[in-house]
C-alpha cells in the first residue's frame, strides 16, 4: 500500500503542475485553435486513475521484470544498434549541426561528437550532411562527451599517404609555405616537409623565394619516424623526365649530326651544352681551331649555338660535341708558298718545358723545340728565350701537310758560331766564360753566344779537393779558362781553369816531405777523419786514429795544431798527415833514450863488478903467498926450537 500512496502523491503533484501551467496560458495567450483549447479538466480526466483493484505490489512479485538472461539479451540488442568506437581510430561522421563554436557530428555512437569549428577553416563550404573523417581521442570524457579531432585525423591520413608514397615511389602534391636556411618548407596535406635547395632543380637555384606560394609535385625521399621529419625532392622528377628524354634523344643520335643547343655551364676544360633534355660536352680543344686559354673567351652562358656530334655512348649517355668541326680546317687554307726553309712570322701561344708553339695563322701552329732556339749545346728553359704573346720570325725545318705538323727554328736565322770556333778558340788560348750550369762532374760555361764548354771538376783547382763544383763557383760567375781540347765535328770544347797557373805540386813536393812537421787548421771533421788546411792553400787529410792528442782527446774543428806528413802523392794530389805520430815518436824516442841509458848503466856496472872481482882475486892470491911464507917461517922456527 505504500506504493499506492506514493503514486497518489505523484499524481496530485502532476495535477497541480498542469493546473499552474494552464492558468498561465489562460492569462497570457489566446487560444485560437479549437484543438489547442482543451481545458485543464479534460486533461485531468484523461489521466489514468488508479483503480481500486490495481496491484501495487506487482513489482515485488517480479511481475513484468526480466530475468538475467533476457536482460543480457536485450542489452546486447540495444548495444548492437551503435558503432563500436576505439580510442585512436579514424572514423567517418555526418555533420548534423553547425554553430559558431562547434560542429556536431553523428558517428553512429550513443552520443554525438563535437569538433571545434577552428579545425574546419580549410573547408569554408562545410554544410549539414557532409561526411567528415575524425580521430577518436577518447570515447568519453569526464562529462560523458565523445572527444573527436579532425586535425589529428588529417595528420594521420597524411602520414599514411606520405609513407605510402615513399614505399610505392608515388608522386604527391605539396604547397611551398616558406623559405628556410638551405631550402624550402612544403605543406603536404597538413604535414610540413623539407625541400633541400639542391633538390629543387637540376640546375643551381640562386633565388628560393620564387617558389614560395606555389603548389608543386614532389617525391618523398626520406622519412625520420622518430622525429616525424620528411624530406622531399622535386629534382628527381625532372631527372626522371630528362632520363626518358635522354633515352629518346640518344636513340636518334648519329655521328656527324648537327644539333642546336644552349650553353648550360662553362668550366676550365670545356662547355656543357643542353640539347633539349640531355647534356653534351664540348671540350675546350673542340671549340676553336686556334688555341684558347678558357672557353669563356669564345662562348657565354645561355648562348645558342650549333654543334656537331663527334661521339656518344648509349649506356653512359655521354655525348661528345664539336664546334670547330663546323668550319674548314685552317691547314687547308695554309699558303702553298710555305715550304721547308721558308721564313714565317707568328705569335707565341704556348711555352712548355720542351719548347714553344708559334701560331702562324689561327689554327696552324709550329713547334720550336728548345734545341732549335740557340746554337748552345747547353739546353736551357724555353722561357729564357720566349714568352706567350711574343711576335717572332722563324724558319720552317719540317712540314707535313697530311699530318698537319710543322717544326720551326729560330737559331737558323743567325750564323752557326761553330763554323769559326777553330779560328777563334784554338787549343791553349785563354778566355773568360760565364758559368751557366753545374753537374757533379763539372761546370758548363759559355764563352760566347752558342759556344759552350765544360770544365771538368778535376780541372778547377790544383790545391783544393773539390767534391762538387758549387764548392768552387756558382751560376753567373765569370771564370778565366784555357782551351784544353776542341772537337768541332761533335761541338765539344774542353776547358780548364787550374791550368792558368803552374802546377804547385812540383813545389809542394819539396816542401811537404815525409816526416816534415807543419802547422795546420782543422777545416772539416768526417767519420773517417778530418780535412786540414796546410800552408800555401793546400789541404791534407788526417785519419781518425791520427787525430788523437797526447791527453787522449782528438783534435776538433777549427783547432790549429802541428801535423806530420806521413804520405805525399803528387799524381793523386793527396797529402796524409798525423798529429798523433808527433807525440808518439817523441815518446818513443824518450823511451829509447831511457832504455839506452839503462843499458849504459848496466854495462858500466858490469865493468865495475868485473874490476872488483879482478882486484879481489889478485889480493887473495897475494895473501896466500904471505901466509905460505909465514907458515914456512913458523915451521922453521918450530924445528929450530925442537933441535935446540
Amino acid at each position: 500500500m505504500a506504493k499506492k500512496q506514493v503514486a497518489e502523491k505523484e499524481l496530485a503533484a502532476k495535477t497541480a503542475e498542469l493546473q499552474g501551467e494552464g492558468g498561465r496560458l489562460t492569462e497570457k495567450e489566446t487560444i485560437e485553435s479549437e484543438a489547442d483549447s482543451v481545458s485543464i479538466e479534460s486533461i485531468k480526466s484523461s489521466l489514468a486513475t488508479p483503480t481500486e483493484d490495481f496491484d501495487w505490489d506487482a513489482d515485488e512479485k517480479v511481475f513484468g521484470n526480466y530475468n538475467d538472461a533476457d536482460r543480457k539479451k536485450f542489452e546486447d540488442m540495444y548495444a548492437g544498434t551503435f558503432n563500436q568506437i576505439t580510442k585512436g581510430e579514424i572514423i567517418s561522421g555526418i555533420v548534423v549541426s553547425i554553430n559558431n563554436k562547434d560542429v556536431v557530428l553523428n558517428v553512429g555512437f550513443k552520443s554525438d561528437g563535437l569538433v571545434s569549428t577552428s579545425e574546419f577553416r580549410d573547408t569554408p563550404d562545410l554544410k549539414i550532411g557532409d561526411s567528415v573523417d575524425v580521430f577518436v581521442e577518447a570515447p568519453e570524457d569526464a562529462n560523458g562527451q565523445l572527444i573527436l579531432s579532425r586535425k589529428r585525423a588529417k595528420t594521420q591520413r597524411s602520414w599514411e599517404a606520405i609513407n605510402e608514397a615513399l614505399e610505392n615511389d608515388r608522386i604527391i602534391n605539396g604547397f611551398v609555405k616558406s623559405r628556410t636556411k638551405g631550402g624550402l618548407i612544403v605543406d603536404i596535406m597538413g604535414v610540413e616537409a623539407f625541400l633541400p635547395g639542391s633538390q629543387i632543380d637540376i640546375k643551381p637555384i640562386r633565388d628560393y623565394d620564387v617558389y614560395v606560394g606555389k603548389t608543386m609535385e614532389f617525391k618523398v625521399v626520406k622519412i625520420n619516424h622518430e622525429f616525424k621529419n620528411v624530406v622531399v625532392s622535386h629534382k628527381v622528377l625532372i631527372e626522371d623526365d630528362l632520363e626518358s628524354q635522354k633515352v629518346e634523344i640518344v636513340s636518334k643520335l648519329e655521328k656527324g649530326q648537327v644539333l642546336e643547343g644552349t650553353v648550360k655551364n662553362i668550366t676550365d676544360f670545356g662547355v656543357f651544352i643542353d640539347l633539349g633534355g640531355v647534356d653534351g660536352l664540348l671540350h675546350i680543344t673542340d671549340i676553336s681551331w686556334g688555341r684558347i686559354e678558357h672557353p669563356k673567351e669564345v662562348l657565354s652562358l645561355d648562348e645558342k649555338i650549333n654543334v656537331v656530334v663527334l661521339d656518344f655512348d648509349d649506356e653512359k649517355k655521354r655525348i661528345a660535341l664539336g664546334l670547330k668541326q663546323l668550319t674548314p680546317h685552317p691547314w687547308e687554307n695554309l699558303s702553298t708558298d710555305i715550304q721547308v726553309g721558308s721564313k714565317v712570322k707568328g705569335k707565341i701561344v704556348t711555352v712548355a718545358d720542351y719548347g714553344a708553339f708559334l701560331e702562324i695563322i689561327p689554327g696552324v701552329e709550329g713547334l720550336i723545340h728548345v734545341s732549335e732556339m740557340s746554337w748552345s749545346q747547353n739546353l736551357r728553359n724555353p722561357q729564357e728565350f720566349l714568352k706567350v704573346g711574343d711576335e717572332i720570325e722563324a724558319e720552317v725545318l719540317t712540314l707535313d701537310r697530311d699530318e698537319r705538323k710543322m717544326s720551326l727554328g729560330i737559331k737558323q736565322l743567325s750564323n752557326d758560331p761553330w763554323q769559326e770556333v777553330a779560328a777563334k778558340f784554338p787549343v791553349g788560348s785563354k778566355h773568360q766564360a760565364t758559368v751557366k750550369n753545374m753537374t757533379n762532374f763539372g761546370v758548363f760555361v759559355e764563352i760566347e753566344e752558342g759556344i759552350d764548354g765544360l770544365i771538368h771538376i778535376s780541372d778547377l783547382s790544383w790545391s783544393k779537393k773539390v767534391n762538387h763544383p758549387n764548392e768552387f763557383t756558382k751560376v753567373g760567375d765569370v771564370l778565366d779558362v784555357v782551351v784544353l781540347e776542341l772537337d768541332v765535328d761533335n761541338r765539344k770544347l774542353s776547358l780548364g781553369h787550374k791550368q792558368l797557373e803552374e802546377n804547385p805540386w812540383d813545389t809542394f813536393e819539396t816542401i811537404f816531405t815525409l816526416d816534415s812537421v807543419h802547422q795546420g787548421t782543422v777545416v772539416k771533421v768526417t767519420d773517417k777523419g778530418a780535412v786540414i788546411a796546410l800552408p800555401y792553400g793546400v789541404e791534407g787529410f788526417v785519419p781518425t786514429k791520427h787525430m788523437v792528442k797526447e791527453d787522449g782527446t782528438s783534435v776538433k774543428a777549427e783547432e790549429t795544431n802541428d801535423f806530420k806528413i806521413i804520405e805525399f802523392n803528387k799524381e793523386a794530389k793527396r797529402i796524409v798527415v798525423s798529429h798523433a805520430r808527433i807525440w808518439e815518436e817523441v815518446k818513443a824516442e824518450a823511451v829509447a833514450e831511457e832504455r839506452n841509458a839503462k843499458k849504459k848503466e848496466a854495462k858500466a856496472a858490469v865493468t865495475a863488478v868485473k874490476k872488483v872481482k879482478d882486484s879481489v882475486e889478485k889480493s887473495t892470491l897475494g895473501d896466500l903467498d904471505v901466509l905460505a911464507q909465514l907458515k914456512s917461517q913458523l915451521e922453521g922456527e918450530e924445528s929450530k926450537a925442537k933441535k935446540g
